[in-house]
């Protein structure tokens, strides 16, 4: 079912091996997507609601007098809601809550010398577009994900926009509206796609202009936050979802099968990784992923994410080369199921998000770990982060100076001034002393 990919020995000779192209990921074409968007982005710009509603009818295949979804739906679809799925959401949204309390940055007050002070404060974003994707599958948790930091962080302002569904009277999905009305978001609205990134950026309708935009989307999602950046603040360009699996011969394979199986769920494009050193792992996996597949319910959509280019069994000499390749890789998720997990664990430098050990998949952490679930996909968490409280505040320094203070450094302001060439610079400060 998924292909192999052997690089045991493929170190010898000394020469450098790149095990970021070695293991490929799924293509997605977000320059190419730009073009289809520019002109939705443009539309929205210049046309507002009229341009938002017709293309809620071409894409989605609903007509909307108001995108906006009435309060009373809200919390109508919370009366209504399953309560196991409501102590579900609870349960959620209370250990998120705590992690991203403990990860709020304070402000730091240092003091330089008598009279010279600098702070470094955090400011929360004023206004957030949150957007939930509505395809494949309504994601409820996505709610949590975007909305809990962002309340946590101190922001004044949500807005929060999911794809109309048809079954649904043209309405957002029953359970995201429910969740919204569960954290107090009231304004949601019935608008997805390109078009939804657009109405936060460039507003319309009721919808005021945001500051930030986060959240997943398909492949125009992502290229039209690659357009309004610059206009908006983003979090990421999520692409398809990719799971990682470092693995050796202590592993349950059912448990690994498991894991693979649940990511390619999302997406025909998504990414199921296992790096192992371990044949037998390797073969038992497969087994199990001939039986898990075909007792789901989405068989054809996982048998397509598997057997893509972008899923594969990856054969290492050693944990220390199956280290090199995940770090190379820098999966969305990564999980470690290996004899000393955690040491292991700690030794990665690159991923979205670790789960280590038999007891942690990557599903716990998309629904109740306290994790977020909102992470760099395509390689990126070598350089980027998860979404967290954090991306919904912004830095700025205070800078407080008595005149003793400034007198103190006035002869290295000036110099440096001079050194380029900026002379107002100097005489901004010698003037206070003249």
């Amino acid at each position: 079912m998924m292909r192999r990919i052997d690089l045991r020995a493929a170190a010898t000779g000394g020469a450098p091996v790149d095990y970021r192209a070695a293991v490929p990921r799924a293509e997605l074409d977000v320059e190419a997507a730009t073009h289809a968007v520019g002109p939705i982005i443009e539309a929205v710009r210049t046309r507002g609601l009229d341009a938002i509603r017709e293309y809620g009818e071409q894409f989605d295949g609903v007509a909307l007098d108001d995108v906006r979804v009435a309060p009373e739906a809200l919390r109508r679809a919370l009366d209504e809601l399953d309560p196991a799925i409501r102590a579900g959401l609870e349960e959620s949204v209370r250990r998120l809550r705590i992690t991203s309390a403990a990860e709020l940055e304070h402000d730091v007050t240092t003091d330089l010398g008598p009279g010279a002070r600098v702070t470094h404060r955090k400011v929360p974003i004023g206004r957030v577009g949150l957007y939930v994707p509505g395809g494949l599958a309504p994601l409820v948790s996505s709610v949590l994900m975007n909305a809990v930091p962002a309340q946590v962080a101190g922001v004044g302002s949500i807005a929060l926009a999911s794809p109309p569904q048809k079954d649904f009277g043209g309405s957002v999905h029953p359970t995201i509206m429910a969740a919204c009305a569960l954290l107090g978001v009231d304004e949601v609205y019935a608008v997805g796609g390109a078009q939804a990134i657009a109405m936060f950026a460039h507003g319309a309708g009721s919808c005021a202009p945001v500051d930030l935009v986060t959240g997943p989307g398909n492949v125009y999602v992502a290229a039209a936050k690659r357009l309004v950046r610059g206009v908006v603040g983003i979090d990421s360009e999520a692409g398809p979802t990719e799971i990682a699996i470092l693995a050796d011969e202590t592993a349950e394979a059912s448990f690994v099968a498991a894991d693979l199986v649940s990511q390619a769920e999302h997406d025909p494009m998504a990414a199921s990784v296992l790096v192992t050193p371990s044949e037998q792992l390797a073969d038992e996996v497969l087994v199990e992923l001939d039986k898990q597949v075909f007792a789901t319910r989405h068989t054809e959509r996982i048998r397509t994410a598997l057997t893509g280019p972008q899923s594969a069994v990856v054969l290492v000499d050693d944990l220390e080369q199956g280290l090199a390749v995940v770090d190379a890789y820098a999966a969305e998720h990564l999980e470690i199921q290996t004899a000393d997990a955690a040491a292991w664990a700690a030794r990665v430098r690159n991923a979205g998000a670790i789960f280590v050990g038999p007891h942690a998949p990557v599903s716990l952490g998309d629904y109740c770990a306290g994790s977020n679930h909102v992470l760099p996909t395509a390689g990126c968490a070598c350089h980027s982060s998860g979404l967290s409280v954090r991306a919904f505040t912004r830095s700025m320094h205070v800078v407080d100076y008595s005149s003793q203070a400034l007198a103190e450094v006035a002869d290295h302001v000036v110099t440096l001034a001079e050194a380029e060439d900026l002379p107002g610079h100097g005489q901004a400060v010698r003037v206070r002393f003249e």
